[in-house]
C-alpha cells in the first residue's frame, strides 16, 4: 500500500523548532542546578527531578545523545535510593530503565509505583509501551484501550497509531495519525516532529520510500536538529542510490550526536559514494563507540552493533555472538530475524572461504 505525503497546509503552527531546542537545552541547565542543591527527599525535589529526568530524556531522543539517556538513568537511580516509595521517582526511573530496554526491571518499578498509589491509567499506558516493546501485542492493546479514556485525546491518538504501524496495520495507522495531528493542542514542534518520524518509520518498514521521505522530511520541518529523521532520510537516501546527499545529511550529527548508529551510516553512505579512506574513521568511531556501549547498556545497543559488525563493521561472527545475545535477552520477531541474517551471512562467508567446488563428473 502507498502512503500519502504529510500535507503543509494542513500541519499545525508550532514553535520554531530551532529555538525549541535551545530553549529546551536552556530549560534543563535551569533546572539542573536548583535540583542539585535541593534537599532530595523533599516533594517539590523529586517532582522537579522527574521533569528533569523527562527533559534529558527527550533531549537525548530529539539530538541522538546517549549521554542524555545515562544522565537522566543516574538522576532517577538518585531519586529512587532518597525517595524509595515516591511513586513519581518509582515512575521516573521505570521510564529511563525502560529508554534502555531494561524492561523486566521497568516493570518491576511500575509495580512499586502502584503500590505506593500511581494512577493506574499511567501505568498502563507505561506498561502498554513496554509490552508493545518486546512483542506482546494483545496485552498491549488492552492496556492502551484501558487507559485511553484517562489520557488526553492527542496522546491516545498517538500511541494507537504507533500501536497498529508496529502491527503493519498502515491503513488503521493512517487514520490515527492523522486524528492525532488534528487533536494536537499547544505550540511545542516535538510532539508532532515526533509522530511525523513514527510514521516515516512505518513508511520506511513498508518499503514505500516517498512517502517515508515526505514524514522524515515533514519531522525536520518541524525540528532541523531531529537526528533520528536526518538519519533515516540518510537512509532513504542510500535506498535510492544517492550516497552524496546521504554524506551531507550525516556529516552535521557527528558533532552534535554521541550515536554510533550515525558514524556507523556515514562510513556506510561514504563507501557507496567510492570514498572509501574517508569512511574508515567513522567506521572505526563506530566500531569502538558500539564495544563501549554494548558493555554499559547490552539491553539498548546489542542488536544496533550486530547489524553494525554484520554490515559495514565487517565481522560476521561478532555480529553472530551480538544477535544471539539479544535473542537471549528478547524472543521477539526482530531478535529471530536478526539471528537468521547473521546465520545466513555466516555460512556465506564459510561457503566463500571454501572456494569454488568442481562438479562430480557424470557417470
Amino acid at each position: 500500500m502507498t502512503g500519502r505525503p504529510v500535507r503543509a497546509d494542513r500541519e499545525p503552527v508550532t514553535t520554531n523548532g530551532t529555538l525549541a531546542l535551545v530553549n529546551l537545552s536552556a530549560q534543563i541547565d535551569g533546572m539542573a542546578a536548583p535540583v542539585g542543591r535541593a534537599a532530595s527527599t523533599a516533594p517539590l525535589a523529586v517532582a522537579q527531578q522527574a521533569v528533569l529526568v523527562d527533559l534529558l530524556t527527550l533531549r537525548g531522543h530529539l539530538l541522538g545523545r546517549v549521554a542524555d539517556y545515562e544522565r537522566a538513568a543516574q538522576l532517577s537511580e538518585h531519586m529512587v535510593c532518597c525517595a524509595p516509595e515516591d511513586s513519581a521517582a518509582l515512575l521516573a526511573r521505570a521510564r529511563t530503565r525502560a529508554t534502555l530496554h531494561r524492561f523486566a526491571e521497568a516493570m518491576a518499578d511500575l509495580d512499586a509505583a502502584g503500590r505506593a498509589g500511581a494512577e493506574q491509567p499511567a501505568l498502563e499506558a507505561e506498561r502498554a509501551s513496554i509490552l508493545q516493546a518486546v512483542g506482546c501485542h494483545a496485552e498491549a492493546r488492552a492496556l492502551l484501550r484501558s487507559a485511553a479514556p484517562h489520557q488526553p485525546d492527542f496522546t491516545k491518538l498517538s500511541a494507537l497509531a504507533v500501536f497498529q504501524a508496529e502491527r503493519r496495520e498502515t491503513a488503521e495507522a493512517e487514520h490515527l495519525f492523522d486524528e492525532a495531528r488534528a487533536a494536537h493542542r499547544g505550540v511545542s514542534p516535538f510532539p508532532l516532529a515526533q509522530l511525523d518520524f513514527r510514521r516515516g518509520v512505518m513508511w520506511l518498514r513498508e518499503g514505500d520510500l516517498p512517502t517515508a521521505r515526505s514524514s522524515f522530511d515533514a519531522a525536520r520541518r518541524r525540528v532541523p536538529g531531529y537526528a533520528p529523521a536526518t538519519g533515516h532520510l540518510a537512509e532513504v537516501d542510500l535506498l535510492l542510490g544517492d550516497p552524496e546527499t546521504a554524506v551531507a545529511r550525516l556529516c552535521p550529527l557527528m558533532e552534535t550526536s554521541d550515536d554510533p548508529e550515525y558514524p556507523a551510516h556515514l562510513a556506510l553512505a561514504l563507501r557507496a559514494a567510492g570514498r572509501h579512506q574517508e569512511a574508515w574513521p567513522w567506521r572505526d568511531r563506530a566500531a569502538e563507540r558500539y564495544e563501549e556501549l554494548v558493555g554499559r547498556h547490552p539491553e539498548a545497543y546489542a542488536d544496533h552493533a550486530a547489524d553494525f559488525w554484520l554490515t559495514v563493521g565487517g565481522d560476521v561472527d561478532r555480529g553472530l555472538q551480538l544477535a544471539l545475545q539479544t535473542l537471549v535477552m528478547r524472543q521477539t520477531s526482530r531478535s529471530y530475524a536478526l539471528v537468521r541474517r547473521a546465520r545466513e551471512a555466516s555460512r556465506g562467508r564459510a561457503h566463500d572461504a571454501s572456494g569454488p567446488r568442481h562438479p562430480a563428473t557424470s557417470m
